[in-house]
C-alpha cells in the first residue's frame, strides 16, 4: 500500500504543472442563487442550517472545488490558498521536484489562466460568496429573529473575508490604486453574472467595511465553535481591512477590540517550544479550520498535514521529501534568544523543538535523518517543525486544524497601526511587550532601531514574517506594504534555483490573472496583463529592508 501510495504521488506530481482541468466546472457567481433555492430555504429551515454550516466546512475541505473522482492534492480551499500566498512570497519554499504541486507558486506560472491552482484561489472565495449570499437571501431583510440575524451577520463577515482574499492580489495597494479595477462584486442583488465588470478597489472595500460593520453590530461572543465567527473575529477582520486601506488608527483600535473581546492570550514561550499550531482549541486561536477525521478522509493528501506539517506518515512533506522550508535570509535574522529560531531546523540539522519528539524509535534530532521507506524522507536544513500533528507524530490521520486568526496577529496589527498613525512610542511598547513576554526575553527594540538594523515599520514586518510564517500573509503583506519580493542575495543561498529570483514591487506580473472560466462566462472582465514570468537569478541587487 505504501509503495502504491508513492507511485501515485510521483504520477500526480509529474502531471500537475501543465494540468488544466477547469473547463468542466461551473461559474462562481450565480448558480447557487436561483429563486427556487431561496424558496426552498425559506420553506425548509434545515436546508438553511445545512447551507450555513457548509459555508464554513468548505473552507478547508479536500476536493471541494473540483469534486473529482480522482481528487487533486492541492484542492483544499482557503488552507491551500494560505500556502499558495506564502509560496509566492519570499519566506516559504518547497523543493523543486516532481512532487511539488505548489511549484506553480514558486515559479509564478500561477498567472496562467488555464492552471488549476489560480482557479482554486479564485473559485474558493466566489463559491463561498455564493453560499453567503444564499444565506442572506434565506431571510427577510427586516427579520427580528435573533438566530437569523446571527446567521446573516456571519455570512456578511465571511463575504468580507472572501473579498479580503481577492482584492490584494488582483490590484495593487489601496492608497495608490483605489479607483482602478479590482474584482467583480456579487451580492444577492446581482442579476447579470455574464456581464459583471470589475468594481474599483474602493468599491470592493466599501462592501467589505459595510459587511463587517453589520457583523460587529449584530454578533456577540457566542458561537458553536471556533470554526464560526463572533464579534471578536469580525473586529479582527475589520482591523485587517483597515490595515490594507491605510486607515492605521482604525486598524489599531479594532485590533485592540479584538484582543479584549476574544479573551485569547498569546501562546507562551513554553507553548511554542514544541511542534504545535495544530489545535483549534488552543487559547491563542481566535478562528480556525476544524479538520475532522471524516473530512480528512475525503483526500488525506489535500490537507495542512500533508503540505505544511513535517510529521505525517501520509503526506507529501515526509513521504516525498517535499518539506516546507523557511528562507535562510529570514531565518538568519532571527536572534538565537528567540524561541521561534527553533521553529525550523538549522544548518547543523538541529532544532530544540524536537527534544521530546519521538517517531518510529527515533528521538530528538535523530528524527531529522530518520528514513522510513515510502513514509519519511530525511529532513534538511530550514525544514519547518513549527506545525505539529494533532493525531500524533507519525500518524496517518491528517486531522490537524489550521489557524485563520490568532491573537498574536492582533498585537502586531495594533503595533503597526499605532506606529503609522503617529503613536510610535505606544507602538514600541506594544511590540516590545509582546516579543519580550512571549517570544524573546532578550529582545531590545531600541537597539535594533538605533543601530540601523531595521526601522520600526520594517521591524514590525519582520515580526509578522517570523510569527505568521506558513499562515498565509506572505504575498498580501508584500502587496500592501509596496515591497519587493526578495528571495535571494547570492546564488549560493539555499533556495531552489528555479524559484530563486527577485521581483520589484509594481511589476505587472505580481497581479493574478482571472481564470479562463471567468473570462469565458463574464464578458465584462478585462484581465490583468503585462510583465513576464520571472527567471532564475533576476534582480540580484534588490533588498527589502528586513533581510538586507
Amino acid at each position: 500500500m505504501k509503495l502504491y501510495k508513492l507511485s501515485l504521488l510521483a504520477l500526480t506530481g509529474a502531471m500537475m504543472v501543465a494540468c488544466s482541468d477547469i473547463d468542466d466546472t461551473y461559474p462562481e457567481g450565480g448558480s447557487l442563487l436561483a429563486d427556487q433555492s431561496k424558496e426552498t430555504n425559506l420553506a425548509i429551515p434545515e436546508r438553511t442550517n445545512a447551507t450555513f454550516s457548509g459555508m464554513f466546512t468548505m473552507m478547508g475541505q479536500p476536493n471541494y472545488t473540483f469534486k473529482r473522482k480522482s481528487p487533486r492534492a492541492d484542492d483544499f480551499g482557503f488552507v491551500m490558498m494560505c500556502i499558495s500566498n506564502d509560496a509566492e512570497g519570499a519566506d516559504l519554499w518547497l523543493p523543486d521536484n516532481n512532487y511539488n504541486w505548489f511549484s506553480v507558486c514558486g515559479e509564478w506560472s500561477s498567472r496562467n489562466p488555464d492552471y488549476a491552482n489560480p482557479y482554486v484561489r479564485y473559485a474558493s472565495p466566489y463559491n463561498q460568496i455564493a453560499i453567503a449570499n444564499e444565506v442572506l437571501s434565506s431571510f427577510p431583510a427586516d427579520t427580528d429573529d435573533a438566530d437569523a440575524i446571527n446567521k446573516m451577520a456571519q455570512a456578511r463577515a465571511i463575504r468580507a473575508y472572501d473579498y479580503l482574499w481577492l482584492a490584494p492580489f488582483f490590484q495593487f495597494n489601496y492608497a495608490d490604486n483605489k479607483d482602478l479595477p479590482c474584482v467583480p462584486l456579487v451580492t444577492p442583488e446581482t442579476t447579470d453574472y455574464s456581464n459583471n465588470p470589475r468594481a474599483s478597489v474602493k468599491e470592493v472595500y466599501e462592501l467589505i467595511i459595510s459587511d463587517l460593520d453589520y457583523a460587529i453590530e449584530h454578533l456577540g461572543s457566542d458561537r458553536a465553535s471556533k470554526m464560526y465567527i463572533n464579534q471578536a473575529v469580525a473586529y479582527g477582520l475589520r482591523a485587517r481591512a483597515y490595515l490594507n486601506m491605510g486607515e492605521y488608527a482604525k486598524a489599531a483600535e479594532d485590533a485592540d477590540k479584538a484582543i479584549s473581546l476574544s479573551g485569547a492570550t498569546p501562546a507562551s514561550i513554553e507553548d511554542v517550544s514544541k511542534p504545535s499550531f495544530c489545535n483549534i482549541e488552543d487559547n491563542n486561536w481566535m478562528w480556525g479550520y476544524d479538520m475532522t477525521t471524516d473530512l480528512q478522509q475525503i483526500e488525506p493528501y489535500a490537507t495542512c498535514d500533508s503540505w505544511l506539517g513535517s510529521f505525517s506518515a501520509w503526506g507529501y512533506t515526509a513521504g516525498a521529501g517535499c518539506y516546507a522550508h523557511v528562507n535562510s535570509l529570514l531565518y538568519n535574522k532571527i536572534p538565537s534568544t528567540d524561541v521561534r529560531k527553533g521553529w525550523w531546523i538549522n544548518e547543523n540539522l538541529h532544532s530544540p523543538l524536537l527534544a521530546d519528539v519521538e517517531w518510529d524509535g527515533a528521538k530528538g534530532d535523530e528524527i531529522v535523518t530518520l528514513t522510513i521507506p515510502d513514509v519519511k524522507e530525511p529532513m534538511d536544513a530550514y525544514t519547518n517543525v513549527k506545525f505539529g500533528m494533532a493525531s500524533g507524530i507519525g500518524s496517518e490521520t491528517n486531522n490537524s486544524d489550521y489557524p485563520f486568526m490568532r491573537v498574536e496577529e492582533m498585537y502586531l496589527i495594533k503595533a503597526e497601526g499605532l506606529a503609522k498613525s503617529g503613536n510610535e512610542a505606544q507602538a514600541k511598547q506594544v511590540l516590545s511587550n509582546f516579543v519580550k513576554t512571549y517570544r524573546d526575553p532578550g529582545y531590545d527594540l531600541d537597539k535594533i532601531i538605533s543601530s540601523g538594523l531595521r526601522n520600526l515599520s520594517d521591524e514590525i514586518w519582520f515580526q509578522r514574517r517570523v510569527e505568521l510564517w506558513g499562515e498565509g500573509f506572505g504575498m498580501s503583506d508584500i502587496m500592501r506594504l509596496k515591497k519587493p519580493v526578495v528571495r535571494f542575495h547570492s546564488l549560493d543561498d539555499p533556495y531552489p534555483a528555479a524559484f530563486r529570483y527577485n521581483v520589484e514591487y509594481g511589476d505587472p506580473y505580481m497581479l493574478l490573472r482571472f481564470p479562463k472560466t471567468e473570462t469565458n462566462n463574464n464578458a465584462a472582465i478585462e484581465n490583468n496583463t503585462g510583465g513576464q514570468q520571472p527567471v532564475s537569478g533576476q534582480n540580484p541587487n534588490l533588498r527589502d529592508g528586513v533581510t538586507d
